[in-house]
């Protein structure tokens, strides 16, 4: 059938009104030779055996005939003869398939329509089958029929042609919809393409890359049965849970060089998007379960958006925006192939299809392309106890009597080993939740330290790298404490906050009895005149005039006068 037939069924879906049952039942009622096929709701809005509910559209229906020209467009509809059915076509309606329509009858016309109908019955159990290939292709025959008829200005004609084009399109876009709700595990929701581009990819996982692949496949188990399920849940092509097998590797705290982190590599905003939560305590990009479910709503609203897999995974990993540039600059501004736009991506982007499909491709036969794959590791248990002390890891596990690493291994997403001050459901090993909430009250509440910071003015010739290097700080540090977008650009005059190393720092407190009597200190090893001024509430430029000094340059033993006395 051709993408221009769906034009028409969308104006019919528009203008038209009344519900389709009664279509169904008008058209029956000129057709008292028709039986309806057992178990068979034509007008129903049924989606198929496993589907008991109304069909949720695709958002770009909803955009009226660009919208359903795209989406037609999306499933690479094939033109369909009037004289075949289906190969090896069987079932209710292959009578019509096979009869011829005696043109010199005078009622050809309503021939033509009872054929039509036939065809949509048919197509209407195929659909049951859960076949909606033939079901489709029952409709192209369908509509092929009813196109020959001629109703001219014959009231019943009209009327069942009107009835016959609103229920086509009605099925049409109830098969369209299922497949987009309910997209099954197998490849034809993602292609298992072989081509030059996915072999390449195999060759590279067969020679550089193999540990990685191997390190990763192993890895895998520990959290793929988890993501499996929840695909499923959400209607969605299993094969999708190899995903972070190219992008993190299954590590969790994989980091890349676009601060992109965890198994699904969310960058902060995206993540956020999602509803990833990410602050002073916790990073829930980190978390296994929690990223999942980010990562599928992100999925289903690119499929959301392309309805085709493999432009969703390239979307995936550039972005929607990308993809979309890309296709606007076509001829057309639909997406009909994925590799017709592959070249026009962004090189990263362009592997990254291929080495998704490369991976597929060695798992679905891993001794054709000579890996001999261990079993991957197995998935670790836990439990959960909600607590609403702040307490350190290290406090936790010594009381659980386990090391701290498996418990940190357990909670990936806290960012300092410590709970949030609200309270907070922490993974425990099986069998010692209800010990720590027993015993949560003999733990010591932990209090975060303060961190001391000192204050420096900008000055003519500095850079934040000088100032990182007096501070024995670091660029990044400077950066984030003080919310800068350059490293390259601060303006003279401004006042930095520098934060300082904790194991340095003293307060005036704290240092009583180091200064000398006659207001003098002796520089010690690690000492520089910044955190001197710093822990005498001074100025590094008050303490150099005093000391009449030309440089920052100290020494050890070094005599300074912090004050007039």
């Amino acid at each position: 059938m051709t993408v221009n037939r769906y034009l028409i069924f969308i104006l019919v879906v528009v203008f038209s009104s009344g519900c389709v049952a009664n279509v169904t039942n008008s058209v029956r009622s000129d057709h008292s030779s028709l039986s309806n096929p057992s178990g068979s709701d034509s007008g129903s809005s049924r989606l198929g055996p496993e589907y008991g509910q109304s069909p949720q559209w695709p958002s770009n229906i909803g955009n009226g005939l660009s919208g359903l020209f795209d989406y037609a467009n999306e499933e690479n509809i094939e033109e369909s003869t009037n004289d075949t059915l289906v190969d090896n076509y069987t079932g209710i309606g292959s009578e019509a398939a096979n009869s011829d329509v005696n043109n010199d009858h005078p009622d050809k016309e309503q021939n033509f329509l009872d054929t039509a109908l036939e065809f949509y019955e048919t197509s209407q159990e195929f659909w049951k089958e859960d076949n909606p290939d033939k079901a489709m292709a029952a409709l192209d025959q369908a509509y092929a029929n009813m196109l020959k008829a001629n109703p001219d200005d014959t009231p019943e004609l009209v009327q069942q042609v009107d009835d016959l084009r609103f229920m086509i399109s009605k099925r049409v876009l109830e098969i369209y919809a299922s497949r987009y709700t309910a997209v099954k595990g197998n490849h034809k929701a993602i292609p298992l393409v072989m081509n030059r581009y996915v072999e390449n990819e195999i060759k590279l996982f067969q020679g550089p890359e193999r540990k990685f692949f191997i390190d990763s496949y192993r890895r895998s188990g520990r959290y793929r049965g988890k993501i499996v399920k929840m695909l499923k849940e959400a209607g969605m092509p299993e094969e999708l849970s190899w995903l972070p097998l190219i992008e993190s590797g299954f590590k969790i705290r994989a980091l890349s060089r676009a601060r992109a982190l965890g198994l699904w590599q969310f960058i902060p905003s995206t993540g956020y998007k999602f509803g990833l939560s990410r602050n002073a305590w916790i990073d829930e990009r980190l978390d296994p379960p929690k990223s999942t479910k980010a990562a599928i709503a992100y999925l289903k609203e690119l499929h959301n958006i392309f309805g085709d897999w493999s432009t969703v995974l390239a979307s995936y990993n550039c972005g929607e925006g990308t993809v979309l540039r890309v296709i606007r600059h076509q001829k057309v501004n639909y997406l009909d192939n994925f590799w017709d736009l592959f070249q026009r991506l962004p090189f990263e982007t362009a592997r990254y299809v291929p080495k998704f499909l490369a991976v597929l491709q060695i798992l679905k036969d891993p001794v054709k392309y000579g890996f001999n794959l261990d079993d991957p590791y197995p998935p670790v248990p836990y439990e959960v106890a909600t607590i609403d002390r702040q307490v350190h890891l290290k406090k936790v596990a010594a009381k659980l009597d386990i090391s701290v690493k498996e418990l940190a291994d357990l909670n990936p997403e806290l960012r300092y080993s410590a709970t949030p001050p609200d309270p907070y459901t922490l993974k425990v090993p099986v069998g010692k939740a209800s010990l720590l909430l027993a015993t949560i009250n003999d733990i010591p509440k932990w209090t975060p330290p303060q961190r001391a910071y000192a204050f420096h003015r900008v000055r003519s010739g500095e850079t934040l790298s000088l100032i990182a290097l007096k501070y024995r700080s670091s660029v990044r540090t400077i950066m984030r404490a003080n919310r800068l977008r350059s490293r390259h650009f601060i303006k003279i005059g401004r006042k930095l906050k520098i934060p300082l190393r904790r194991t340095r720092v003293r307060t005036h407190r704290a240092s009583k009895g180091r200064l000398r009597a006659d207001g003098t200190y002796r520089v010690k090893r690690g000492d520089s005149l910044w955190r001197i001024a710093y822990r005498f509430k001074t100025s590094a430029a008050k303490i150099k005039r005093l000391n009449k000094m030309k440089s920052t340059f100290l020494y050890v033993g070094q005599i300074l006068k912090i004050r007039n006395l």
